[in-house]
Order: C-alpha cells, then structure tokens, then sequence
C-alpha cells in the first residue's frame, strides 16, 4: 500500500514562496467573510451586548493563533500537509481518523459558504429580474429551497470547483488582490449604517434589557462564546500545514499570521456588531444577516455592488479553509486512488448532500450547536498533535518514515490507539451538554459548563494523556534527518 502522491510529499525548497504578506492575505481573505460577520451579529441576535460579542471574538482569535502557530511549525520545517503530520502521533493509518474528522467538518463549512454566496447571488439576480423567485418549482419540497436559490446554489458551487481545480497558484492569486476589496467593503457597509443610525452613539448604544450574556452572565460570554469563536478556525489550527507548508521561514508563517488573523477578525466582527446593532434603529428590529441587509438598503447599483463584494469575500474564504484540507484528507485514504482534486470533487458533492441552508439560517443552531459541537471534536485532535510535535517528539520527525509502513510511525498495524483513545476521552465530557444542545436547549450545570468550554476541556485533556501515556507506555529514540531527533513509540 502506497502512502504518498505528488499531492502530499513535502514541498519542494524552491517552491516554499509564500512570504509574510501571502500568509497574512490568506487569513485577510478568510477572516473577512459572512460567518465572522454572523459570529458577533448572532450573538447580539441572541440578546448580547456588543462589547461582549466583539471581546468574545477577539479574545477567541487570539487564543486559537497559538495552536495555529504551533501546528504551522511543522509544516514550514518539513514542507509536509496536515494529514501526513497528524501520521505521527496518529499512525501512518491511523491518521485517517483525524484527517476525516476535519474533513467532514470542512464539508459541512463548504456547504454553508457555497449556500451564503449562492444566496448572494440570488439576491443580486433578483435585482435585475424579479423573475427568479417565481421559477416552476423543481425540487421536492423537503430540500427547502425554491428553483432560483438552488440554481443560484449551484452557480456558486461550480465557481469554486473550478477555481481549486486549477491549483494552489489561484488560490494564492485570489487571497493576495481579493483581501484589499474585502476590506473597503466591510468599511463601506459601517459608514452607511452610522450615517443612516444617525451617528456611533445610537448605532453602538445597547437597547435596555441586553444582557452581557444570553443567560450566566461573563460565565457564558468566556465560555460559548470564547469557544465558538476557537472552534470557528479550530478547523485551520489542524490543517494550517496545508498552508504554512508553502512559506519561505518560520518568520513568514508567524508574522503573517498575527497580522492578518486577531485584527481582521476584530475588525470585521466590530462591523457585523455594530451594524446589527444599528438595524434595529434604523428599521425596528435586527437583522443579524448581512445578505437581506444589503438586499434593504435600496438602490439596484448599491446592491449589485454589495452582492460582487460578498460573493467575492465567501469565494476566497470557501476556497482556502473549505476544500483544501478536506481535499488532502481525502487524498489520504488511498494516496495511490485519490489525487487533490479528486479529493476536493468529494468535498464538494458533501457539502450539497449536507443541505447546509438548514444549518446555517439558524442563528442559535450555528452558533451554540455547529461550532462549538465540532470544537469538542477539533480540540483533542489539536492537543493531541501539538503534545506529540513539541513535547514528545521536541519538533523532530522522520520524513521517510511518515511516508512508509513498519516504520517509525507504525505503531500497532498503522495505529497508534493511545492517540485515539486519547482523543476518545476529550471528546467524552462534552457529549451531555452537546446532546442537550441538539434538542434546542441551552446546556446548564457541571456538563453545561463543560460543554461551554468544550475546545479547551478536549485540547487539555487528550493532550495530557497522550504525554503521561506515551512517556510510560515509552519507545526507543530514534535519530531522524539531520540530526533531529524523533520518538518511536511502540504500544
């Protein structure tokens, strides 16, 4: 059995070239998109106060770009892809675990992207033909969609399949000249709301009654709404060497990062909790979906141009956190079967079988189920990872070995179950709470408040048992390239 492609063998030297800027546009292009703006504006939708939406962000991101520069590490040093880095403390098959966890994950993100820009583009066909709405309905009426959205839908998806088949080179393309435009379009849409609110002290003033919190007070804004905003990249903290893999030093990926990942996410969720907070000035209730917002604003060039803006900041977003990682997740299955864009072809009939639309036109559902449910998942397989890179391994790997069987990273038969048992039990404590939130109810108690917390409760608790595990369970210390040294454990 194969386990490598051209797809996932290290990069080459000459062809790491992303420098700071490529690294910081990236997250420019995919923090600037409709789920940040939702990440503030549901809160505030879900009886938050501003300030405490935009702090749970900001504090969020900052947290999460610690992962994300730890896992960026070995990427940049090895020039090797999420899945084949998650093979060292995984197993050379057992990292398939992991890499469709994240995957799946992906799929469902992909859908809710596609969905949001299909719906833009609705909006924005609707303007030049009001005709679209009224199309003879085709699809059963358990899909929830009528013929124009779902035509719209697909218009989207094709634009992103087209544009990952033609490699990382457009990627990088978009992210670098589509970030500039991003931005003057968010600052655009809050200059007309602080106009049209009557200035910054009615738009930014908290209407009597809203709470710091939904319910349990700084409790439930520094736990569901710090974990949300985690598990929002918990996705890219795993599969940033995806990325980080291309960049010319550590410096690149790092500098990069903490430019364009804390500041866009607090500017842009500054602008989703300003502007909806503003709505209900301006029109009497809040409007928390930037989409039919722009779509009220009046006027055929203003909405044709807000629409380009907002097809354009999903697209570059939908691309790079979306498909690319699944893409090489799948891949990973079968290296010998599976190509990346046969991979990305997979995540992009999934992520319309997922029927997204359902997902995402739930503030409550999104927020409190979606991403911190998937953050329970995430957050052990990041603690795990970086145990295993930093601690145990201390930043040494045998590149071959992560490309062979019976080597280093065998393990028992390509598995290495401490590593998935240790991911079990992170998982573990956050199933009540996230069962609970499935009905539709807030989680409350000791498993409420677990549940509330659950990226961090899995990070550090699959990372401490993998290390008490693998040092008592042990290996011998082999002697990678170059003199790094790396673990072998053999269980």
């Amino acid at each position: 059995m194969t386990l490598a492609n051209e797809d996932l063998l290290p990069v080459a030297p000459e062809r790491r070239t992303w420098n700071w800027w490529h690294i910081a546009s990236l997250w420019i292009g995919m923090a600037i998109c409709i789920p940040t703006y939702t990440l503030a504006s549901g809160l505030i939708d879900q009886g938050w106060t501003w300030q405490a939406a935009v702090g749970a962000v900001i504090l969020g991101n900052v947290v999460v770009l610690v992962p994300i520069a730890l896992n960026s590490h070995a990427g940049t040093r090895y020039g090797i892809p999420f899945p084949v880095l998650a093979r060292a403390s995984f197993g050379v098959l057992g990292a398939n675990i992991p890499a469709l966890l994240r995957g799946l994950v992906a799929c469902g993100w992909f859908g809710i992207q596609t969905w949001i820009g299909g719906w833009a583009i609705y909006k924005l066909i609707g303007v030049i033909w009001p005709g679209i709405a009224t199309l003879p309905q085709i699809l059963p009426a358990f899909v929830g969609l009528n013929t124009g959205e779902f035509l719209c839908f697909m218009l989207f998806w094709a634009m992103n399949v087209w544009i990952v088949l033609r490699g990382m080179d457009s990627i990088k393309f978009l992210e670098t000249w589509g970030s500039p435009f991003l931005l003057a379009v968010g600052v655009a849409l809050f200059v007309w709301a602080a106009v049209r609110a009557g200035g910054l002290g009615p738009m930014l003033a908290n209407p009597g009654g809203q709470a710091v919190g939904r319910s349990g007070g700084l409790t439930r804004v520094f736990g569901a709404g710090l974990t949300s905003a985690v598990a929002f990249w918990g996705t890219m903290a795993l599969s940033i060497p995806d990325f980080s893999r291309y960049a010319r030093s550590q410096r690149d990926q790092v500098v990069g990062q903490a430019v364009g990942l804390p500041a866009t996410m607090a500017l842009f969720a500054f602008i989703g909790a300003a502007v909806t907070n503003a709505t209900l000035v301006i029109f009497g209730s809040r409007i928390a979906d930037p989409v039919a917002l722009l779509a009220r604003i009046g006027g055929p060039l203003m909405i044709m141009l807000s629409m380009a803006g907002l097809i354009v900041a999903t697209l570059t977003t939908n691309i790079a956190a979306n498909i690319v990682a699944p893409a090489n997740g799948f891949s990973n299955l079968a290296p010998d079967r599976i190509s990346f864009k046969q991979g990305a072809m997979i995540t992009a009939v999934i992520g319309i079988l997922m029927m997204p639309w359902r997902l995402y036109n739930n503030a409550a559902a999104y927020i409190f189920t979606w991403l911190i449910g998937y953050g329970a998942l995430l957050g052990p397989v990041a603690g795990i990872m970086i145990a295993d890179y930093f601690v145990v391994r201390r930043g040494g790997l045998v590149v071959n070995d992560l490309y062979k069987r019976h080597g280093v990273y065998e393990y028992w038969r390509g598995f290495n179950w401490l590593a998935i048992g240790a991911l079990a039990l992170g998982v573990v404590p956050s199933l009540p709470g996230f069962v609970t939130a499935l009905r539709g109810v807030p989680a409350r108690g000791v498993f409420g408040t677990i549940y509330n917390w659950a990226w961090f409760v899995g990070f550090l608790i699959s990372a401490l048992i993998y290390i008490i595990g693998m040092r008592v369970g042990a290996g011998s210390r082999e002697r990678g390239p170059q003199g790094h040294g790396a673990v072998g454990a053999t269980l």
